[in-house]
């Protein structure tokens, strides 16, 4: 599997370096198809209607390399000390991990312990999305960065 513990630390690493003691913090983890892992965080403009997902420095860094993404994981710092807990992707940065195919594996939490992790790939996460209805046209979607 290409989501880890590795790679959920990644983010925790990152989260708690850049945001000590802070709650609700939080970063994300890519590891990209030559095993590279990412990181990244985002600010927190005074308009929300402009923030970016945690995923995104990331993901364009992937597109920077030319490199695809393999596997991506969300962290946050719970409040009260109640730990990391796992966010999966929101509907936007699903859309964005989409372009390096179905099989992208996202990390998701246990619904019954968020502390916990678990691994689903796109396709799973998102049994309908839009674009199903062109099978023979989607994969490998013609948008996304090749390996090289």
């Amino acid at each position: 599997m290409a989501i880890d513990q590795e790679l959920v630390d990644a983010a925790i690493e990152l989260t708690s370096r850049r945001f000590p003691g802070q709650e609700w913090a939080g970063a994300a983890a890519l590891r990209l198809d030559d095993g590279t892992v990412l990181t990244s965080t985002a600010p927190e403009p005074p308009n929300n209607a402009v923030r970016l997902c945690h995923e995104t420095g990331a993901i364009c860094e992937a597109y920077k390399l030319g490199r695809r993404v393999v596997a991506s994981v969300c962290v946050t710092a719970a409040d009260e000390g109640r730990g990391f807990w796992v966010l999966a992707p929101c509907g936007v940065c699903q859309e964005r991990l989409f372009a390096y195919g179905p099989d992208v594996e996202v990390g998701v939490p246990v619904p019954a312990d968020p502390t916990r992790w678990t691994t689903m790939r796109l396709r799973d996460v998102q049994p309908h999305w839009f674009a199903r209805v062109w099978p023979d046209e989607v994969w490998p979607y013609e948008g996304a960065p090749s390996a090289g």
